[in-house]
Order: C-alpha cells, then structure tokens, then sequence
C-alpha cells in the first residue's frame, strides 16, 4: 500500500471495529487498532457514516445497543478523534442527484453512491468495507474496494504510515 494518498472507512468497518460482534468483527478491529495506533495515515470517513454509524449502535439487539449518550462518547472517541469526518459538498449535490439518476441507482443504493462520491471527491485511493457487495452498483469511482481483511493483509506488507498528520486524543 506504498504512496496512498487517503484510505477510506465505510460504516461498516467503523461498527465492527467499535462493537464487539464475534469472530465476525476481528479484521475491523484489528483495522481500527492500526488506526489508534498510527499505521494508517490520514485515515477519511464520511459525516453520513458517522450519522449512520450512531443510528445503528443505538438500534442493535439489546445485547449490543448502545444508549444515545454511549453512542456519542464512542462516536467521538474513535472516531472523530481518529478521523478525519469529510461532507459531499453543497456544490456538488445536484450532480451528485443527475449522475445516480442516469446510472438509474434507487433505493438504499443511493446511500453507497452518497458514500462512494464522498470518498471519490476526498482523494481516496481505497475504500475499506465490509459490504463489497453495495459499491459494484455506483458509478465508476478512482479507487480500490477492498475488504477489512483485505486491507489488513497489505497493510502488513507495507509497513508503519506516517502518522504526523493525524491527531488523536490520549486515552
């Protein structure tokens, strides 16, 4: 993963690497842990995901659920602390709308294209999900998708990033 400009989280790496699920969240946490600990340069989500990220821990089965106050402290902590949070762009809106509607995405397909153009207009060079599925459907976009695991694996291969342009909180 030598020379990437900008890595890229989806919200479903966030909750697995926040929420303990099972063997199903171990790569998102080892992700999340590489992050905390500054092998990840300049790691980007997107404010939807963060939005999205709180809707879900709040809704999970009771054995999981976070409470509005907890969701928030969690929400802060590993993420906004860690991240940098970036926005589609007023200007970019319309467009963002005219391009879904002539790749004819509806649904809550229009969501992964929401996040898809975010990560686009940040520079991201990769995306990290664990929902490879959701991202075939958008318009064609100049970056990698690639899993938890995935990401894991070339992250090993490259060694620690560059950690000075990321500022997180001392716990």
């Amino acid at each position: 993963m030598a020379g990437l400009t900008r890595i890229f989280f989806d919200t479903s790496v966030l909750l697995g690497g926040t929420i303990d699920a099972g063997a199903a969240s171990k790569e998102a946490q080892a992700v999340l842990d590489a992050v905390a600990e500054g092998r990840v340069s300049r790691p980007t989500t997107a404010w939807h995901c963060c939005l999205e990220y709180y809707a879900v821990v709040t809704r999970l089965p009771e054995e999981l659920r976070l409470s509005p106050a907890a969701a928030l402290q969690l929400l802060e902590a590993e993420i906004l602390g860690r991240f940098e949070v970036v926005d589609l762009p007023s200007s970019a809106r319309l467009s963002f709308l005219r391009c879904a509607a002539a790749h004819r995405v509806a649904g809550g397909r229009l969501y992964d294209a929401h996040i898809a153009e975010i990560a686009r207009l940040a520079g991201a060079s990769v995306v990290v999900t664990e929902n490879l599925r959701h991202f075939p459907s958008v318009p064609e976009h100049p970056f990698r998708t690639v899993s938890a695991a995935t990401f894991l694996r070339e992250l090993g291969k490259s060694g620690p990033k560059d950690t000075r342009s990321v500022a997180r909180p001392k716990h």
